[in-house]
C-alpha cells in the first residue's frame, strides 16, 4: 500500500436519482401519494459513510433541473464533497418510483433514467488528482450498466486507483434490465470484479456470476482471480467471508422484527464493511458492522433513512 498522503477517505462516481416512494401498498399505478427521497447505489453508500464520520467525495452529472438541485442539496447536507458534480443544462436528472411492500418482499421499482445526465459521463470527466486523493474507491455494477461510456468511467477509475496503490471495493449489484443480455452482464461484472480488492456479492448474484452453489465456492472463485477479500451476503443469515488476512468465516445476521423496505440494505452493508476496514478493524468486525447496518436499513422506508450516525454506531458497540 502506498504511503503517499491522501486528502479524503472514499471516492465514489455514480448516478443519483430522485426517488418517489409510494405512500401506500398496492400497484404503483394506483398510488396517489409519494414521498420524495434520494436514490442511487453509490450515493446511498456515500451517505452511509459520511454519517459514520468519513470524508467522502462524490463525482457525477446532474441535470440543471429541480430534481438535480434537490439531490445536490441533499448530498451537501450530509457533508459530502460535491465539488466534482457537474450541472448539465442540456440533460435531465434520472428518477425512479418505488412501491410499498409491507410483507417483506422486494417492492416494485420503475426506473426513468435512460439518457440521464449521469449516463453521459465519459472518462474525460475523471479528475485524476482528485480521485487519487482518496484512500479508497467504492464502485458497483449499476453505474457501468447505464451506458457504454459509464462502463469506461468505472473501468478507468478502478485502474487509476489500483495503479496508485489505493484499495477498491466492488458491489456486484446486478440489474439485468440495464444490460443487453445476461451473458454480457456476467462477463462485464466479472471483468470489473477482477479490478477490485474487496468484492461484495449477494448469494443469488454470486450463484449467477460464478456458477457456484455455495458461498464458499463463490468466494473462492473471486479469490482465485485476485480479490483480497470476498464477502458473500446471505440476507437474514448474515454473511460469509474469505480473506487473505483473516481466513474464512461466517457472521450471523441481526434479528429484524419487521422488514419494511429491502432496497438499500446492500448499500448499508457496504458502508459498514468499508468504514470498518478503513478504520483498521478486523474482517469479522467489519462484516458484523455491515450486517448490523443492513438490518437497520430494511426496517425503514427509503434507501438511506436507516443509515446510522457515528454516535448510534458507537452506542451499538460496533
Amino acid at each position: 500500500m502506498t504511503t503517499e498522503k491522501t486528502s479524503f477517505d472514499v471516492a465514489l462516481l455514480g448516478e443519483a436519482m430522485l426517488l418517489l416512494v409510494a405512500g401506500e401498498t398496492g400497484p404503483l399505478e394506483n398510488a396517489t401519494l409519494f414521498h420524495k427521497r434520494t436514490a442511487g447505489a453509490e450515493t446511498n453508500v456515500a451517505i452511509g459513510l459520511a454519517r459514520l464520520g468519513l470524508k467522502v467525495g462524490w463525482a457525477s452529472r446532474l441535470g440543471a433541473d429541480s430534481m438535480g438541485r434537490a439531490l445536490l442539496a441533499a448530498m451537501q447536507r450530509e457533508g459530502i464533497d460535491c465539488s466534482h458534480v457537474t450541472s448539465d443544462a442540456a440533460q435531465r436528472t434520472g428518477m425512479m418510483f418505488k412501491g410499498r411492500a409491507d410483507d417483506g418482499s422486494d417492492p416494485p421499482i420503475e426506473y426513468h433514467r435512460q439518457g440521464s445526465a449521469a449516463s453521459r459521463m465519459t472518462p474525460d470527466d475523471i479528475d485524476v488528482s482528485w480521485l487519487q486523493g482518496a484512500r479508497h474507491l467504492h464502485t458497483t455494477g449499476i453505474f457501468p450498466a447505464i451506458s457504454p461510456t459509464t462502463l469506461q468511467v468505472a473501468t478507468r477509475s478502478m485502474e487509476l486507483m489500483r495503479s496508485a496503490g489505493r484499495t477498491v471495493s466492488f458491489d456486484t449489484n446486478l440489474r439485468p434490465a440495464l444490460w443487453p443480455s445476461r451473458d454480457v452482464m456476467r462477463d462485464t461484472i466479472n471483468g470489473l470484479a477482477a479490478r477490485a480488492d474487496w468484492i461484495l456479492p449477494g448469494i443469488e448474484e454470486g450463484a449467477f456470476l460464478t456458477g457456484e452453489e455455495t458461498p464458499e465456492g463463490m468466494a473462492n472463485f473471486y479469490r482465485q482471480r485476485g480479490a483480497r477479500l470476498v464477502v458473500v451476503k446471505l440476507g437474514p443469515e448474515g454473511a460469509y467471508y474469505d480473506s487473505d488476512v483473516a481466513g474464512t468465516g461466517r457472521v450471523a445476521g441481526f434479528p429484524v422484527q419487521k422488514v419494511v423496505d429491502t432496497v438499500g440494505a446492500g448499500d448499508g452493508f457496504a458502508a459498514g464493511v468499508i468504514s470498518a476496514l478503513l478504520e483498521g478493524k478486523s474482517v469479522p468486525d467489519a462484516v458484523r458492522r455491515g450486517a448490523w447496518i443492513g438490518a437497520r436499513a430494511v426496517q425503514v422506508l427509503g434507501d438511506t433513512e436507516g443509515l446510522p450516525t457515528r454516535v448510534e454506531l458507537m452506542a451499538a458497540g460496533l
